[in-house]
This record gives C-alpha cells, sequence and structure tokens, in this order.
C-alpha cells in the first residue's frame, strides 16, 4: 500500500515539475491548438517574406526601365542636337546677313534662261530651262543698290537669279511662277530684307531659311528630352538612396 502510494506521489511530482517547467504534453489539445498557430503564424510569415521579396524584385526591375528610358532619351537627344549641329546650326551660323532693314524696289524682270536638270525615276534624270528673274532694290540704311536673293541657298545655285523656280520639265509653268513672283514685287515695292552690316556681301536676302525663331524651336523639343531623360535617372537614384538610408535608419532602431 505505501509502495503505491509512494508511486502516485512520484508521478505528481513529476506532473507538477512537468507544469512548472512551462512543459504539456504535445498530445493535449492545448498544445495541438498552440503547434496549429505557430504553424500558421509560420505560414503568414514565410507568405509575407515571399510578397516583400515579390515587391523588392518588381521594384527593381521597373528602376531598371525607368533608368533605360532616362538614357535612351538622352542619347536620343544627343543625336539630335548632332544633327541639328551640323545642318541648321551650322547653316545659321555662316548666315551673313543678320541685320533686318528695309528695302525699296528699284527694277525687276527676267534677264535670261538657265538649263537645269530634273529626276524622272530610278537612275533617270533629264534636262530642262528655267528663267531667271532678277530683283534690284534700294538699301534704306545706306541708300546702295543691292542684288536682291529670296534666300540663302539661292544665292548659292546661281548668283545671278533672285529667284529660282523649282526645275520641272514644263518651262511655261516655270515662266508663269515667276512672272507671279514679278507681279508680288511690283505690288509690294517696300518690304522687309536682311543685309550684311559689316557691309562684305553686296547683296541682301529676303527670307532667312534659318531665324533664331527657328533655331530656338528645333532645340526646344531636344532640350525637352534631355531634360526629362536627366530627371528620370536622378529621380530613380534618388529614391534607392532614400530607400537605403530608410533601411539603415530601421536597423539601427532594432
Amino acid at each position: 500500500m505505501r509502495k503505491g502510494t509512494g508511486h502516485m506521489a512520484g508521478k505528481e511530482s513529476r506532473n507538477y515539475e512537468r507544469v512548472r517547467r512551462g512543459w504539456t504534453d504535445p498530445w493535449s489539445p492545448q498544445s495541438r491548438w498552440k503547434n496549429s498557430l505557430g504553424n500558421i503564424y509560420q505560414k503568414i510569415r514565410d507568405h509575407d517574406l515571399l510578397d516583400k521579396r515579390k515587391t523588392v524584385t518588381a521594384l527593381k526591375a521597373g528602376e531598371d526601365r525607368a533608368i533605360l528610358l532616362g538614357l535612351a532619351m538622352m542619347v536620343c537627344s544627343i543625336m539630335m542636337y548632332f544633327l541639328l549641329g551640323i545642318t541648321l546650326l551650322r547653316s545659321y551660323m555662316q548666315s551673313v546677313w543678320t541685320e533686318e532693314s528695309q528695302c525699296t524696289l528699284l527694277n525687276v524682270s527676267i534677264t535670261e534662261t538657265f538649263n537645269c536638270s530634273f529626276s524622272c525615276g530610278p537612275d533617270c534624270w533629264k534636262l530642262s530651262q528655267y528663267p531667271c528673274l532678277q530683283v534690284y532694290v534700294n538699301l534704306t540704311s545706306s541708300g546702295e543698290k543691292l542684288l536682291l536673293y529670296h534666300t540663302e541657298e539661292t544665292m548659292k545655285i546661281n548668283q545671278k537669279c533672285s529667284y529660282i523656280p523649282k526645275c520641272g520639265k514644263n518651262f511655261e509653268e516655270s515662266m508663269s511662277l515667276v512672272n507671279v513672283v514679278m507681279e508680288n514685287f511690283r505690288k509690294y515695292q517696300h518690304f522687309s530684307c536682311y543685309s550684311d552690316p559689316e557691309g562684305n556681301q553686296k547683296s541682301v536676302i529676303l527670307t532667312k531659311l534659318y531665324s533664331s525663331n527657328v533655331l530656338f524651336h528645333s532645340l526646344f523639343w531636344p532640350t525637352c528630352m534631355m531634360a526629362g531623360g536627366v530627371a528620370i535617372v536622378a529621380m530613380v537614384k534618388l529614391t534607392q538612396y532614400l530607400s537605403l538610408l530608410c533601411e539603415r535608419i530601421q536597423r539601427i532602431n532594432r
């Protein structure tokens, strides 16, 4: 009897010691409930970590695309600057007719005809003629008698002609077009023109191919593209820096 009582007392003592130390039966309902809660918490945590990794990966890919977009915009703007520099800007800088003046018509006439060639298809060229219109004007600022050219390119094509129509197979069409231009000069005898302020060129032009306004609008869009590309790259780099700074602060606070 004493032996059975001692055995029961020892068992109760061991159970008490287990409870005191926080040990419970793994097969008890309470232990199962705690284990299930732990498993659910672990799954939620793993799911959150996976979502966080997916989010970080997506953000990294988006940042890379944004940087590539910004760099592509900058490269395109540099190419546009190069093309404009060898075409428009070069012609603008080489033009000596920079001073806007007033001209008065002195004489306008068709002097002679010149030969020209026009394209009639791939590897096909035919000869034709165009009438040469000469316009002499009086430059109001100096009182000189000067030959008027339509644009800077007109002087490069033929220095004897003020206006050169497009070369075509029909000479009569070119002649009628020149007659219309001649009548307009006779109708409007006072008009604006551009002269050489240095006086080296003894001629004036009616219209500038590349004015300051044209130059501004041509350079405006490449500049906007360059600024946009720089802004995109700068914002992405700033976002990355702020993210790293925030992460460091969180680690320090832990």
